[in-house]
């Protein structure tokens, strides 16, 4: 059994429109509705949570209800942080100790279907595995007052991406000591790896990008008008119908 779990319930401050960003049109299309519509189309998923804020959950029910092609899902409430948000989506769910659980950002919607089945085949052979891509540019270690203490070697390092995937059983214990611990990680993997296990990188590409402000936006217009849109089967006519349904939603609403 193979599972990923959407951590969504960000409130998307950086892009400052107002709404979580996975709500916003990309190319006419809800940033979530092509992220979902991605692993739809991969064989080895068998069934997804999207993890959003509560007052979001009953609205994605709605939104979500009008998709074909959808993989089998369910929609849950996130917790106060991201890990939080990722073990609600675990607990929703039953399986095996070795079922595989990949997570992924709601807010990455380039992801290629060579990724999701190399880091599902890597998170079988591994404790974890995590998408990436080798560092671009050049890294310094600054101390608290800006002064560089360190250049690491740029050949060491990755920029790691999602999806992250680990066996079930794997991933609630590293969960569970970290929350004993009090220990807030910046990623899955940084909760594996602390809690003793090794985690394997995928070579992903550097179109895997996460959808975080105005300017990523844009970037991804660019991929789909010189690359064409990487989902398939998406439903043209419904869409106007679902982007109107979320402007209703958020129309003159602050933030919560």
């Amino acid at each position: 059994m193979v599972t990923v779990i959407f951590p969504a319930a960000g409130r998307g401050k950086r892009m400052g429109a107002g709404m979580n960003k996975v709500f916003m049109p990309l190319v006419g299309v809800p940033i979530l509705i092509r992220t979902l519509l991605q692993y739809s189309a991969c064989n080895e998923i068998d069934q997804m949570v999207v993890v959003v804020a509560d007052y979001e959950v009953e609205f994605v029910k709605k939104l979500l209800g009008d998709i074909h092609g959808l993989k089998p899902y369910k929609v849950v409430s996130g917790g106060s942080e991201r890990q939080y948000s990722v073990l609600n989506g675990i607990n929703s769910i039953e399986g095996s100790e070795e079922d595989i659980i990949l997570v992924h950002d709601g807010a990455r919607p380039f992801i290629s279907q060579q990724t999701i089945q190399a880091t599902i085949e890597a998170a079988q052979r591994y404790d974890g595995a995590v998408a990436g891509v080798p560092a671009k540019n050049t890294i310094k270690i600054c101390d608290a007052h800006g002064m560089v203490e360190d250049t690491p070697a740029r050949s060491a390092l990755w920029e790691i991406q999602t999806p992250q995937g680990f066996k079930r059983g794997i991933l609630l214990i590293a969960n569970d000591r970290a929350k004993k611990e009090r220990f807030l990680g910046t990623d899955d993997a940084s909760l594996v790896e602390r809690a003793g296990y090794k985690v394997y990188v995928v070579k992903s590409d550097y179109q895997n990008i996460k959808i975080t402000t105005p300017e990523d936006m844009l970037i991804g217009e660019a991929f789909i008008r010189e690359k064409g849109d990487p989902v398939n089967g998406i439903n043209k006519q419904i869409m106007p119908k679902i982007v109107s349904m979320i402007e209703k939603e958020w129309l003159g609403r602050d933030e919560k």
